[in-house]
């Protein structure tokens, strides 16, 4: 072996060395955890219910500290996740379809390139109630007053641009039916109007409706299977209605993460998904679990992010 050969190999040989050195020592020091939402709510939960799982798998007696950045619909805080350093000790939350959907309706310093997808942990899927004492307690019964009177089915949601709003526009589609859109700022006095009787209908999330089951006629449930918080309330699939949706939250870090970095944080959320004590809590804390790592989460942004494209195009919610 020549000299120039001897030389390539050895520095090979430093490289690979250098690469498992790098892994093995990552994380070296804290980890801060970027929630874009205030403190109490479902993304924030999330958050810290995974934090003291993923200190456990990463080791090296690591901590993940998290720092709430509350503001404009989670945007300032994805924005400080996109633009922190790539070096795996900032990661942050990331909500869909929210968080394109702000690309499309605002000036925004990031777009879908601008992160390493790591892993979506909650699928929180729409449901359809109505009030108790509603006659439309049945989809048929929906469709059929939908269809009747267009527009004469009002629809308490949260905000638009976001997944009740992009739910409503699925369900429009595929019921051939007009409905009329009353948002709130959130999902918790959608769900009061709607209790209060000066709605028809609600679009709201699964976990927001568990503890007023009593108060409400639950229609459906916008998911592939039945929920495990939830499991007497049919898929709107299995009622011959095709429709799947739902609010997705997760976590990303800037793009450009070293691959040995990414390749032990993926391990990490892996190991803490499959922990039965994680999921246990995450049952507790109202959280549907559905877990899409790595690539399969990028795709999942990239589907939730021509969905809110679509309805952009055709029906702009400002």
């Amino acid at each position: 072996m020549g000299f120039k050969s001897i030389a390539i190999a050895t520095a090979l040989i430093l490289s690979s060395s250098m690469s498992t050195a790098a892994l093995a020592d990552y994380p070296e020091k804290r980890i801060d955890m970027i929630v874009g939402f205030a403190a109490g709510g479902g993304t924030d939960v999330m958050a810290r219910t995974i934090g003291p799982y993923l200190e456990k798998y990463l080791g090296n007696d690591t901590s993940v500290v998290v720092k709430n950045m509350p503001g404009a619909s989670g945007q300032i805080g994805v924005t400080a996740v996109a633009e922190a350093r790539p070096d795996g000790y900032t990661i942050g939350t990331y909500n869909l379809p929210g968080t394109m959907a702000r690309t499309l309706d605002r000036d925004a310093d990031y777009d879908a390139d601008s992160f390493t997808y790591l892993a979506n942990v909650v699928n929180d899927p729409n449901v359809i109630v109505t009030p108790k004492n509603s006659d439309i307690d049945t989809m048929d019964k929906l469709v059929e007053a939908a269809q009747k009177r267009p527009g004469a089915v009002t629809v308490a949601m949260s905000s638009l641009g976001g997944d009740d709003h992009f739910f409503l526009q699925k369900l429009s589609d595929v019921t051939d039916a007009d409905y009329t859109v009353v948002p709130f700022s959130g999902s918790a006095p959608a769900r009061s109007a709607l209790m209060g009787g000066h709605v028809t209908m609600g679009i709201i999330n699964v976990s927001e409706v568990v503890a007023f089951r009593d108060e409400l006629n639950v229609l459906g449930i916008a998911s592939e299977e039945r929920s495990s918080l939830a499991d007497d309330i049919p898929t709107f699939k299995e009622q011959g209605v095709d429709l799947v949706n739902g609010a997705l939250r997760g976590f990303v870090a800037p793009a450009n993460l070293p691959d040995n970095v990414k390749a032990k944080l993926l391990d990490a959320f892996q190991k803490t998904y499959d922990d039965p004590d994680f999921q246990q809590a995450m049952r507790r804390s109202g959280n549907p679990t559905e877990l899409a790592l790595g690539d399969d989460f990028k795709s999942l942004n990239a589907e939730q992010l021509e969905l809110a494209k679509r309805i952009w195009e055709t029906h702009p919610w400002k």
